[in-house]
């Protein structure tokens, strides 16, 4: 009876603690793994800026083919996406200014969100990934916030939007796409490294200046589902049932003693 009560009490406990779990880094604590950027030396490279009323990581580089801001050591952003059924992932942006090289004037580019997996490559690529277009920042639109929500993490198909990469597009027309021995949810079971990029599979750009500032790079992940008020009201129930089945038994005991 005790092991049946303690059961009963650790599942109530765990239903009623279960909500979205999720971490954002705002940048008020350090880098928190977005490290991938030399720190800033005066013409180029990153650091936490907080002349936008809270810290926020700075980013300027003057001539580069595209931005990107990864993580590979923060627990909460890499490892194993389909333990929740779903995952959100979102950001902040602010692009101060994005020159073109080749006119000398502002443009957009698109930012993509790219979740890495670099075990067992398909022959000889770098890594495997999924990835999905968040959308367009360029100089002039201000704050955006960003965010993409992966329904069923446990899907082997990709998912409207989603795009994936891992094998030679010569073998594929020049669309990216994933190895044949690999599925979305295969990846998402090995999440090495998450990237928030403007470098979108498939495409190149010519050298081109960024001037951008992030913030909030979150993830939040669906634990599980919450019962109904009723589901939740049998089980205190179900509690309470075994709380007076179990005095009982020991009134009942002390009294045949």
């Amino acid at each position: 009876m005790k092991t049946a009560f303690a059961g009963l009490a650790l599942t109530l406990l765990s239903v009623l603690t279960t909500a979205n779990a999720g971490t954002t880094v705002d940048f008020s604590h350090g880098l928190q793994g977005w490290d991938n950027q030399p720190a800033y030396d005066g013409e180029a490279g990153a650091w936490i800026d907080s002349s936008y009323g809270s810290p926020a990581l700075h980013t300027i580089n003057p001539e580069t083919f595209g931005m990107t801001w990864s993580n590979t050591t923060n627990p909460a952003f890499v490892g194993n996406y389909g333990a929740s059924p779903s995952v959100t992932l979102g950001i902040d942006i602010l692009a101060n200014s994005i020159i073109y090289w080749g006119t000398g004037q502002e443009v957009t580019r698109n930012l993509v969100v790219e979740l890495r997996d670099y075990d067992n490559p398909y022959q000889g690529m770098p890594y495997t990934s999924v990835w999905y277009n968040l959308g367009t920042i360029g100089a002039g639109m201000g704050w955006q916030h960003f965010e993409v929500t992966i329904g069923d993490t446990a899907s082997t198909a990709l998912p409207g939007g989603w795009g994936g990469y891992g094998i030679d597009d010569t073998e594929t027309g020049g669309v990216p796409a994933l190895p044949p021995d690999r599925s979305f949810a295969d990846v998402l079971a090995s999440v090495d490294e998450i990237a928030f990029t403007t470098y979108v599979p498939g495409y190149f750009y010519g050298w081109t200046g960024y001037d951008v500032v992030v913030d909030n790079l979150s993830i939040g992940a669906a634990a599980a589902e919450v019962p109904e008020p009723g589901s939740l009201g049998m089980l205190a129930g179900g509690l309470g049932m075994l709380g007076l089945a179990r005095r009982r038994r020991t009134a009942g005991a002390r009294s045949r003693t």
